[in-house]
């Protein structure tokens, strides 16, 4: 993997624990997802215009195809994921999450893309998924507690976690496809497919006008942060799949629960700081396996 990649994927990283971070404690739902997303449209709007203008009429079927899939999976997997930070910790959800996304998309690139992948970037998938294995919780994950309540608790964000990486996975190897293959610009590609995420959203917005009104004033600043820095996140994700392949890019980018371990766990106090430490030793080995694989 070449460094200019892997310093792509280390800065995504943190912004990418930081914005969960808040969409954690906004405690949403679809509504937060909308408002978040029209956030996103107009705080990029003047970048999308200046980038989009000369480009985005001459998109044909295939471009317009990827769009309309990238912003449906990714509101399936926003909507997930809130609902798991509301049923489940997030050091629970966003572990799983994000250990099980990267697994399943570095599969199908290997599989499907013909993407080919060394012993040592194999050793350092493992140690990613070790990684974040420990930081969930470990063997803990199956009697995280005595409570009843606090173990279907966890056992529900074990649920959401592995579903929420699934959608991960899905939008992953569309969105690289689309930007390897078909050389669609990424901040095109999230931009416009944030527009579908809207249109989609809408309905459960104008379902409860009253409630989406509430929630958007209570809300406001986490949805403001969330929109103005996600797509950062992102887009230097998808520059880095231009530069390296999927099946490296997608696990390297779990170097995100380094920063979720140190950040996360201590502003949200949701414990286990032992594991969560040994996690992100086993996340950072990982990480530079496959940046030298």
């Amino acid at each position: 993997m070449p460094l200019s990649a892997f310093a792509l994927i280390l800065l995504a990283g943190i912004i990418h624990a930081s914005w969960n971070i808040a969409a954690k404690k906004a405690n949403g739902d679809a509504r937060f997802s909308f408002q978040t997303s029209v956030f996103n449209m107009v705080i990029w709007a003047p970048l999308g215009i200046v980038l989009g203008w000369n480009v985005v009429p001459n998109w044909g079927r295939a471009e317009w195809s990827f769009v309309v899939l990238s912003g449906v999976l990714h509101v399936f997997y926003f909507i997930v994921l809130l609902r798991g930070y509301r049923k489940s910790d997030l050091t629970v959800v966003y572990p799983l999450a994000r250990g099980s996304g990267p697994l399943l998309s570095s599969l199908v690139a290997v599989l499907f893309l013909g993407e080919k992948i060394s012993l040592v970037g194999v050793a350092g998938i493992l140690g990613v998924v070790a990684g974040v294995f420990l930081i969930a919780g470990g063997p803990r994950l199956w009697q995280k507690a005595h409570d009843p309540a606090q173990r279907a608790r966890v056992h529900k964000g074990m649920r959401y976690g592995v579903l929420t990486g699934a959608f991960i996975a899905a939008y992953t190897v569309a969105d690289s496809y689309a930007v390897k293959f078909l050389a669609m610009s990424p901040i095109l590609l999230d931009y416009m497919g944030n527009l579908v995420r809207i249109v989609l959203l809408l309905p459960a917005a104008l379902q409860d006008r009253a409630t989406t009104v509430r929630m958007w004033r209570d809300q406001w600043k986490y949805a403001l942060l969330v929109a103005a820095i996600s797509p950062v996140s992102y887009v230097l994700v998808l520059y880095a799949v231009q530069q390296a392949p999927i099946s490296h890019v997608a696990p390297a980018r779990e170097v995100s629960m380094l920063f979720a371990a140190l950040i996360g766990g201590h502003l949200l106090r949701e414990g286990d700081r032992l594991l969560r430490l040994m996690g992100a030793m086993f996340i950072a080995a990982g990480v530079v396996a496959l940046a030298l694989g």
